[in-house]
């Protein structure tokens, strides 16, 4: 049988407003040009991690190479440039977040440690019995178990949102369940598993007419959205700059300024205090009160490169450019015989996963590596959600920037050599 060409049916995204293609940013990342199993990599698992372009790559080399120091209170020129190169990332950060000043931005290890620490530093000082912190089905396991851990120590509740049948929160619930007990809502501003894209603006909103704070997990929503903090109305915002083409072991928190004060030391040592003797301490300032020992100063400076390299784009054009290749992916998966895509929200980010039937996720997954395809499977650390629909695994193809149509017919071509095996 011979694989049909998926082009010849579908017409696949063009070049957008703004100059962008896919190859203006595939040319500066080395690692797309590796073979895997024989066959050109293509890479999409960019919802577990993005590649790192080689401005990334050069800036953590450099740094290590000609500039590694410790920040902050060393008297010597590499410690003085090293501590202005971090605090240039915090800035870059604030910019690119929208925030109102790089003091409202804390550098984390990643989203998952930015979410642990607002559940240790202000759940602990602000939760208590009765209290309830809202949190929809769709999250990620990293805005679930911290706050169940919080709520055992303060005896507050952990209470889900459901959602719809096309993978949408259900906001009627969500209007319904929020009350002068809320204390919290966290949400993800697009998921990791649907690509579901929850209008966290107006659900913020109503969450502060309860006096609620509202906690944004940005992971998945940076690098395919443009990002405004202070129009959200976000009290905190987190990311990871492994999601946004920066190196793992980086990422930050914004604190809106107003909830800054609230924030307790939940880590001691260096870096975030001003005196310490056995009869009392005292802590330097916001942001760096929340940054005890040596933060990844190497990961600053990969996050920092990271944020000038895509900002060099013009995001709406490279927006544009991802709803198109995904709506050309979704036409073209659907020609998979008993392929079924997860959830249907407007406007989903570019986050595909899906079930074929009569295969498992984890031997699609395998399948397709075999022709140097990197796809996700399993439970995406997503349980509740895949839950939803009646699921404890599912495979996922997630795209980015540097994907290309021709790499959409290849995983299509490779599924529909999988349905002929079978």
């Amino acid at each position: 049988m011979t694989t049909p060409d998926v082009t010849e049916r579908i017409a696949p995204p063009g070049r957008r407003p703004g100059g962008f293609t896919p190859e203006s940013a595939r040319k500066d990342f080395p690692i797309l040009h590796r073979t895997v199993n024989g066959h050109p990599l293509v890479w999409l698992d960019n919802a577990a991690t993005t590649q790192k372009p080689r401005q990334v790559i050069e800036a953590i080399a450099g740094y290590y190479g000609t500039a590694n120091s410790n920040i902050h209170r060393g008297a010597h020129t590499m410690a003085r440039e090293a501590t202005e190169m971090y605090e240039a990332g915090r800035a870059a950060v604030a910019d690119f977040l929208g925030a109102p000043s790089p003091d409202s931005i804390v550098f984390v290890r990643g989203t998952t440690e930015a979410v642990n620490l607002v559940a240790q530093s202000w759940g602990r000082a602000n939760l208590g019995p009765g209290d309830d912190i809202l949190v929809p089905v769709l999250e990620h396991h990293s805005d679930i178990v911290p706050w169940q851990l919080i709520a055992r120590e303060t005896r507050a509740r952990v209470v889900p949102v459901p959602l719809l049948a096309d993978g949408r929160i259900d906001q009627d619930a969500y209007a319904d369940l929020l009350s002068s007990r809320t204390r919290l809502v966290a949400i993800s501003q697009a998921s990791n598993v649907l690509g579901t894209v929850p209008p966290v603006r107006e659900m913020t909103a109503l969450a502060h007419r309860y006096r609620a704070k509202v906690l944004v997990d940005g992971a998945q929503a940076v690098a395919h959205r443009p990002v405004d903090v202070t129009d959200l109305d976000a009290d905190f915002y987190a990311f990871s700059g492994h999601k946004l083409y920066a190196p793992t072991g980086i990422g930050a928190l914004y604190v809106k300024p107003g909830v800054l004060a609230d924030l307790r030391p939940w880590q001691g040592g260096g870096n975030m205090i001003d005196s310490v003797s056995f009869e009392r301490t005292t802590f330097a300032p916001v942001p760096h009160l929340m940054e005890a020992g040596t933060g990844n100063i190497a990961g600053v400076a990969g996050l920092l490169a990271a944020l000038k390299w895509f900002m060099s784009f013009d995001r709406d054009a490279v927006a544009a450019y991802e709803d198109e290749l995904t709506a050309y992916a979704q036409q073209a998966m659907a020609m998979v015989p008993g392929l079924e895509i997860l959830g249907s929200a407007p406007g989903r980010i570019a986050v595909l996963t899906f079930t074929v039937a009569g295969h498992d996720p984890a031997a699609v997954a395998s399948w397709l590596d075999r022709d140097g395809i990197a796809i996700r499977a399993g439970h995406h650390c997503a349980q509740p959600a895949l839950a939803h629909y009646g699921l404890e695994s599912a495979a996922r193809a997630s795209f980015a920037l540097y994907n290309t149509p021709e790499e959409v017919d290849e995983l299509v071509a490779s599924l529909l050599r999988l349905h002929e095996s079978a």
